[in-house]
């Protein structure tokens, strides 16, 4: 039989100041002075601002990309987390953007084809390791309106190549925030 130990008290220390005052940094990765983390969001930014425009131009479906504006968002906030590498965004929003369509295609729009395509991206993402959350709208928004024809399709492949080009951007960032950040 095990011996019994009697019970352990841990003492944590006082909170400090400069933890008080600073919210906890998100996904392990440190919080910047306010400007950096301006000058980090401005990409993401421009970035959503720029596939609007684009969209503007090219089409009147803007529902259709809302969720890569949170997938622009989600690379600002961690660019080197596995839900935000290109392999992963690729994957789901293309898979995403299929799914839709093609229930969309098949069974109009409606609850019947936006379920199979919401359980359609799921299983793709859980079978191919590329959990990003976004790409569940953009199956749900193709379902429920997928446009017009293959041209949204296309135009969102296109979009999803600009936040392709985000992401190197950010990492690109984050590489030089990180390097020429003082460690304290």
């Amino acid at each position: 039989m095990g011996a019994v130990h009697p019970p352990v008290l841990v003492v944590m220390p006082p909170p400090s100041a400069t933890t008080a005052a600073t919210p906890a940094a998100p996904l392990g990765r440190p919080r910047l002075a306010w400007r950096r983390e301006i000058l980090l969001a401005l990409l993401p930014t421009v970035t959503v601002l720029g596939l609007l425009w684009l969209l503007k131009l090219l089409s009147n479906q803007q529902l259709l990309f809302a969720s890569l504006a949170s997938s622009c968002f989600l690379i600002y906030l961690d660019p080197g987390h596995p839900a935000n590498s290109a392999r992963t965004l690729v994957i789901s929003q293309l898979s995403g953007a299929m799914l839709g369509f093609g229930f969309h295609t098949w069974l109009g729009p409606g609850y019947p084809g936006a379920a199979l395509a919401l359980v359609g991206v799921i299983a793709i993402m859980i079978l191919t390791n590329t959990m990003h959350p976004p790409a569940v709208a953009t199956a749900l928004n193709f379902a429920f309106r997928a446009g017009t024809g293959e041209g949204n399709l296309l135009l969102f492949g296109l979009a999803v190549g600009l936040v392709l080009v985000l992401l190197a951007v950010q990492r690109g960032s984050a590489y030089l925030v990180r390097r020429f950040t003082p460690v304290s």
